[in-house]
């Protein structure tokens, strides 16, 4: 090889642009770009020979009492998990968030919400997080959002200390809003779906100033009944929204779901408005989605959606129609309850006790991640980890970039 290809190939800006165009990465967790890249290759390849170190964590309980609750087991539950670079948090059904650190697998901070009156018993579960390397934003069933610093005395330390609770910035309200039956966002926008009242599925914040900015759609106007059943009984899942941000972070997609229908709507970036890319009503009725299987990845712009009859689509989301990119089918496992997650290169889906994995590109049946895992409440996968817990209170954690 010439010296001039030499030098080219030891160019900080080709890895860079390589780094960035095949793993959707834009910031270093290593020296050089070159040594980026060969890490995220390295995983790549772990990936698709489940070459994984497996680990345990374990929800403890806090010092915080229920009054008149019989079964406190119940608010162990984790509903809700999000990952990255550096951390992993599990939303409760207490309304608590844990915070557990990706490189020393230990348990940094218990962020606790702010107390007040609540309609239903299950109002203060968890219904979404967003989680970047300095700040988490949560969301609960009765609407109310909070914003805690990671880093900062915002929790309680080792389940121990009393520390300030984070800040809430919004007091949500059921009977003027409905049940914010999930929620998401990105570091521009934060967005909840909700059920309950009529005309007002979606709530958008700018992440910025923390102020709401939109508010409308119909989406889950047929599931406000069901909404409402969220404050007082564990019943599935009614609804999903998950968002995508362009790599020159200029467009913001929002992709939701419910049993019937499904659509994506872009963001204005003026004023946060709103605005119909694609809808899709599922045609027969009997056909219908299982709302916990329903995901997206950022990076890749591909949406997995598994229907009732247990075939499994990953589709590419853009400014028209869902483009089909691969289908399978999901064989009949143990039991009745499904729950699925994409990343950048496979799909996991939990179901009759154990963990499967399939090529997002091709839809090729891999391997199964895990045999005899129990019921499982929360499921996720992003570039590197694949994580879930389970009702006995287990976060099981695989570290595909540790080998």
């Amino acid at each position: 090889v010439c010296t001039t290809w030499q030098s080219v190939s030891r160019s900080d800006h080709l890895w860079r642009n390589l780094t960035r165009t095949i793993w959707h990465r834009h910031h270093l967790l290593h020296d050089t770009w070159q040594s980026e890249y060969h890490y995220r290759h390295r995983i790549c390849s772990n990936f698709r020979t489940r070459r994984a170190l497996h680990t345990n964590l374990v929800i403890i309980p806090t010092t915080q009492q229920y009054a008149n609750v019989g079964d406190n087991q119940n608010f162990l539950t984790c509903r809700r998990l999000a990952i990255s670079d550096y951390h992993l948090a599990c939303g409760l059904v207490d309304g608590s968030i844990r915070l557990f650190d990706l490189i020393t697998r230990i348990h940094v901070t218990t962020f606790l919400p702010q107390q007040r009156e609540h309609l239903g018993l299950y109002a203060r579960a968890v219904s979404g997080i967003v989680l970047t390397e300095n700040q988490l934003v949560f969301g609960s069933l009765d609407g109310d959002l909070h914003v805690a610093v990671i880093g900062n005395a915002g929790g309680v330390d080792n389940l121990n200390n009393p520390n300030p609770n984070p800040r809430r910035v919004q007091l949500g309200n059921v009977v003027t809003d409905g049940t914010l039956v999930d929620f998401t966002g990105c570091c521009r926008w934060w967005v909840g779906l909700y059920a309950g009242v009529p005309g007002q599925s979606f709530h958008v914040w700018n992440a910025e100033t923390e102020q709401l900015v939109f508010i409308g759609g119909s989406l889950t106007d047929p599931e406000s009944v069901m909404g409402w059943h969220l404050l007082t009984e564990f019943i599935d899942s009614i609804g999903r929204v998950r968002i995508i941000m362009s790599s020159n972070q200029e467009s913001v997609v929002v992709v939701a779901s419910t049993a019937v229908r499904l659509m994506s709507l872009e963001i204005r970036n003026d004023d946060g408005m709103m605005i119909v890319l694609n809808e899709e009503q599922l045609m027969p009725v009997e056909r219908r989605l299982i709302v916990d299987s329903v995901d997206v990845n950022s990076n890749t712009h591909r949406l997995m959606i598994v229907d009732n009859r247990r075939f499994a689509r990953i589709r590419r989301v853009g400014v028209g129609d869902f483009e089909e990119v691969c289908r399978f089918r999901i064989r009949r496992g143990g039991g009745g309850r499904l729950m699925g997650c994409i990343n950048g290169g496979c799909v996991f889906i939990w179901n009759g006790g154990m963990i499967r994995t399939w090529d997002a590109r091709q839809g090729e049946f891999l391997y199964n991640l895990m045999d005899r895992i129990g019921e499982v409440t929360a499921l996720i996968a992003d570039d590197r980890h694949v994580a879930c817990t389970c009702a006995d209170g287990t976060i099981h954690l695989w570290d595909f970039g540790a080998i």
